[in-house]
């Protein structure tokens, strides 16, 4: 009897080792392939984003892509290094994008936008100052250190076709900058436009006024074109973040300072210390400040974050004037060339900013 019970005893600790192995073995085939394409910042809000995604245990962050944006190229790449090097996540390749909007005259644009409809911020992002000379420069002068790696020797066009033709139909792309890199992408390899899993940007203000322009929002007005061509590809799958969601979520001083003092790396610890929200919000109490990509981030870990969406047929204006880069949206009688994407109105704030805390704990 003694006998039979020891036997029973180890199946019983067999099977529940196996059921172990196949829950974890499950549990890793679930996690979901992405690409991140960004115009890097340091910390908020790109910053985070990444290193969300870089801690989620459901993500299999693929690479970072850099892009054209809020920053320059050679920036975006140093910030991206950087923050990876401090969450200990080098094994993530980050790869160095277009570094110009699609349109070659865009910053003219610019200026010209201006002088003839004296409209627009005063920010433009990179259109604002110089292009820094090399991301090693940019390393160097802002960290004083040497990188521990460097950025992966390849164009992030071609990382995004190689890595979606490897991974057929299981990958995401997060576009939260400009949409240069997707938009070439897409152009010199069709082929791959089926192969994507699904694309989620945070651009656009479809319901309430832009960021830059009273019509358009900051990514997309940069490159209008660029956004034009991916929102009108046929991907299975297209998830709009824009300010139509990210600016219901007020981003505070108490809060800023609550996640500043929750960061544990030193490294990530002075970039908040150092940054542009912090001075602001020191400067002005009660500053209200957005997490627009953090939203992006965080609706593709966690999707029952959504609380809210519409499904439209979307476009964007590339035509020069007043509206150059405002986010459409059709309820029916789709217009020629466009397609349909899900955007998202509404999220959980509460779970969400808990969501957001709990990651930055970690960094």
């Amino acid at each position: 009897m003694k006998t039979t019970n020891r036997i029973l005893t180890l199946c019983l600790m067999v099977l529940v080792g196996l059921t172990g192995m196949t829950t974890e073995r499950a549990t890793a085939q679930k996690k979901e392939k992405v690409i991140l394409d960004t115009d890097m910042v340091e910390v908020f809000d790109d910053g985070v984003a990444m290193m969300m995604l870089a801690k989620a245990p459901n993500i299999d962050l693929l690479g970072v892509t850099i892009v054209i944006g809020n920053t320059w190229v050679p920036e975006g790449t140093a910030y991206a290094i950087r923050q990876l090097e401090c969450v200990n996540r080098t094994d993530i390749p980050v790869v160095p994008g277009i570094r110009q909007p699609i349109y070659p005259n865009r910053f003219e644009t610019i200026k010209n936008e201006r002088v003839l409809f004296g409209i627009g911020d005063a920010y433009v992002g990179a259109a604002g100052y110089p292009e820094p000379a090399s991301w090693r420069a940019v390393y160097l002068q802002k960290y004083g250190r040497e990188p521990s790696i460097e950025p992966l020797d390849m164009k992030a066009v071609n990382f995004i076709i190689d890595r979606v033709k490897a991974n057929p139909g299981e990958v995401t792309i997060l576009a939260i900058g400009t949409c240069v890199n997707l938009a070439t992408a897409v152009r010199i390899a069709p082929e791959i436009v089926p192969l994507i899993k699904r694309v989620i940007y945070m651009g656009g203000s479809f319901f309430r006024p832009g960021n830059t322009t009273p019509t358009a929002e900051f990514n997309w007005w940069l490159d209008p074109e660029a956004a034009k061509i991916c929102v009108r590809t046929p991907f299975k799958e297209q998830v709009i973040v824009g300010l139509d969601v990210c600016e219901k979520m007020a981003f505070r001083k108490d809060r800023y300072e609550r996640i500043t003092n929750l960061v544990r790396n030193e490294g990530i610890k002075g970039m908040m210390k150092r940054n542009y929200l912090n001075v602001k919000f020191l400067e002005e109490p009660t500053y209200t400040h957005y997490v627009w990509d953090v939203i992006a981030a965080s609706i593709l870990i966690d999707p029952t974050l959504i609380r809210e969406e519409v499904k439209r047929y979307v476009d964007v204006n590339s035509q020069f004037g007043f509206s150059y880069g405002q986010a459409l949206a059709f309820d029916s009688n789709q217009p020629v060339g466009s397609q349909q994407a899900r955007i998202i109105l509404t999220v959980d704030e509460p779970r969400l900013w808990s969501m957001i805390e709990k990651y930055c704990s970690e960094f």
